[in-house]
């Protein structure tokens, strides 16, 4: 194995836990998925091991992290991504001119609209920041080969002078993930045989001397990195007469061509091209026979479907808070028969109609109707799914170890919908140590499988308070199919959190 993924894994197997109400009552829910430690990660980053610099750069021996002024000037490798952002930014300020054209908006605040200043990725004052770890196998469905990704997450922070001397830090609203394979397919053990699946997941599930394992130089091979994430609060728009609070966020995703040693701009994986696709009659029927095919809905069911590119956008906004009520918010609107102007990809009846010859053949786990499949819709994609229930627009901003006294009993910050998809992501680390063909397939991103009932019944995540419920259709008396057993621990009731939803919350009964 790599020295590189030994550091991680035996890294994780010692410091797995993620927090929630309290760090004890949920290190197990992650034990061996994610770091968190708020110690550990002040170590990684500060000791020069796992910064972005020593990860693409070892060669420069830098003494202390690079600030982002030198970050984007001297790797080489992230050259393309400045420049990409800034388009993105120039495009959002003219679709917001045109929409709001009595509004104004920039950096500062004094706009109508306050800008994420993009100077914070030119200066000497701003880093980013190891904020976590995260173990993500259970996506080897998308490269068996690679057995599924490792993503370190940065988080960018300003750094200020103290009067009395050293430097406070204030986190600022933009990650940046890099993702790497898993394993590199090369690696071979003492046998000569290529490392296992099997072998990676156990390390990160089992304990090891993680001290002595980062005490070296730390450094994938090409092999080994496969994309950079980036997301940023775009804006931030109190609410006026022309809209309600918004705060947008844009997604970008840079993919990293091994022969020219760059991360190149690329499509966002299921992000589907909405407005090309309506406006696209070609697109639009290629799209839908493509997606109702028999094999394809049957992974759109299951969470693992792969979008081909040509449906797919380069960048995602992604305002919040969405609702639950279908609007322009959401990624799929206009999609499903009923919503916005125009024509619709999917009729009721080309959705009805094939779910009919995929239940006969019992093959849906999740989409029992067409409100179900437009749930999907919506939560396959990265827009969809950073609306469900994160927080702020990231569902890991990540561990603030860069608070004078962070704390290890109150809850880390990262959403429920993360925290509750740990106990299926375990459950894909623990049959790939077993030798077994793990199940990848996932529930709606809003509820976790029942895979992991027992432990988080009456939890915020599955029944408890504030878990997402299902509603009675009005004046029907009965339950979407896609949504019975979403239900209410004893002493809750599913109140309606939007007009026309039907999901709701789980709160405290009254009378």
């Amino acid at each position: 194995m790599s020295r590189a993924l030994r550091i991680l894994v035996a890294v994780a197997a010692m410091f797995g836990g993620v927090g929630s109400l309290s760090a004890a009552e949920n290190a197990q829910l992650a034990r061996g998925t994610a770091i968190t430690d708020p110690d550990l990660l002040r170590k990684l980053d500060q000791n020069d091991t796992l910064t972005i610099s020593r990860l693409l750069r070892p060669e420069l021996n830098a003494d202390v992290p690079l600030a982002t002024d030198l970050m984007f000037s001297s790797l080489p490798q992230l050259k393309a991504i400045p420049p990409a952002i800034d388009a993105e930014f120039d495009r959002y300020i003219a679709r917001y001119r045109a929409i709001y054209p009595g509004e104004t908006i920039g950096v500062g605040e004094g706009f109508d609209a306050q800008l994420f200043d993009l100077a914070n990725l030119k200066s000497r004052d701003t880093r980013f920041v190891l904020a976590g770890i995260v173990n993500r196998m259970d996506r080897a469905y998308v490269s068996e080969e690679s057995c599924g990704e490792i993503r370190l997450i940065y988080r960018l922070a300003r750094f200020d002078n103290r009067p009395e001397g050293g430097k406070t830090a204030t986190r600022l609203p933009m990650t940046f993930n890099l993702v790497m394979k898993a394993r590199d397919a090369r690696q071979t053990d003492g046998n000569g045989r290529p490392i296992a699946c099997a072998e990676v997941a156990r390390r990160w599930l089992d304990n090891g001397d993680w001290q002595e394992l980062i005490g070296g130089s730390f450094h994938p091979s090409d092999a080994m990195l496969d994309r950079i994430e980036t997301n940023i609060q775009v804006s931030v728009a109190p609410k006026s007469a022309l809209h309600d609070f918004r705060s947008d966020y844009l997604l970008k995703v840079f993919k990293y061509d091994a022969a020219t040693k760059q991360f190149e701009e690329s499509t966002l994986e299921n992000q589907i091209d909405r407005d090309r696709i309506l406006a696209d009659n070609d697109l639009r029927r290629d799209f839908k026979h493509w997606l109702l095919a028999p094999d394809h809905l049957r992974e759109f069911d299951r969470g693992t479907v792969l979008i081909p590119e040509k449906f797919l956008a380069r960048a995602a906004v992604v305002p919040t808070p969405a609702g639950l009520d279908a609007s322009a918010l959401q990624p799929e609107f206009g999609m499903m028969q009923g919503e916005g102007k125009g024509d619709p990809v999917f009729s009721d009846d080309d959705v009805v109609g094939a779910l009919k010859q995929a239940t006969a053949r019992g093959d849906m786990q999740n989409i029992r109707s067409v409100a179900g499949f437009q749930r999907r819709l919506n939560d396959v994609t990265c827009a969809g799914c950073h609306q469900t229930r994160g927080i702020g627009g990231f569902h890991f901003p990540g561990v603030d170890w860069l608070a004078d006294q962070p704390s290890k009993s109150t809850i880390v910050p990262a959403s429920p919908h993360f925290l509750g998809d740990q106990l299926r992501r375990r459950d894909i680390l623990t049959a790939f140590a077993a030798g077994k063909r793990p199940d990848f397939s996932r529930g709606f991103a809003d509820r976790p499988q029942t895979r992991g009932s027992r432990e988080l019944a009456g939890s915020e995540y599955q029944d408890g308070w504030g878990a997402h419920c299902s509603l009675q259709n009005a004046g029907s008396g009965t339950r979407d199919e896609s949504f019975t057993s979403w239900s209410c621990a004893n002493g809750l009731t599913c109140q309606a959190a939007a007009a026309s939803s039907r999901i709701g919350m789980c709160f405290i009964k009254t009378r």
